[in-house]
């Protein structure tokens, strides 16, 4: 099975790896994707749907069995601006699996960058005095004191996603 990821990030490829780690018949490409959305995915609807495109479009372009879109973005609530991160799978002649994972609030001085119009990758960079923070830790490890880190973190929505996946070929496999 040829898994394709829809992004050149290592934390979002780690985290593709470490769900399909059981999997060893699984080869694992990662391709550039376009989000077809915003740089800073501002809602949930649009972080979702950047996933989808990333998923449907890794499939295509690499010609892989299932296509991997990871998406950060961030969600506006009553509480303050939430980190979100939305993951879809996409296998062909189905409708793409999606899942999302863990959210914490951004701080105020972060939450005002982003929604005069900044991108939480080089906020954060700034922030935090660090190069590439969207490629290692990401803001959540920034924000849990490196409790949990961006792969972590999409692993999480991996699992979720290949889980419903196993389940989906599974009741397939008992209608036949």
């Amino acid at each position: 099975m040829r898994v394709a990821v829809g992004s050149k990030n290592p934390a979002k490829i780690n985290a593709v790896k470490d769900a399909f780690i059981d999997y060893p018949y699984y080869e694992i490409v990662s391709i550039d994707a376009e989000s077809g959305v915003s740089d800073q995915p501002m809602s949930d609807e649009e972080t979702i749907k950047g996933a989808v495109n990333r998923a449907i479009q890794a499939a295509e372009r690499a010609e892989a069995d299932i296509g991997i879109g990871l998406e950060g973005g961030v969600q506006q609530t009553p509480y303050g601006l939430m980190l979100c991160n939305w993951g879809a799978l996409a296998v062909k002649g189905m409708e793409p699996i999606i899942a999302g994972g863990a959210r914490i609030p951004l701080p105020e001085e972060i939450a005002r960058q982003l929604l005069k119009g900044a991108e939480l990758g080089p906020v954060m960079d700034e922030y935090a005095k660090k190069q590439n923070v969207r490629k290692n830790e990401g803001a959540v490890g920034i924000f849990t004191n490196g409790q949990i880190n961006r792969s972590e973190m999409f692993t999480h929505v991996m699992k979720l996603l290949a889980g419903q996946y196993e389940y989906q070929r599974g009741q397939k496999e008992k209608t036949v």
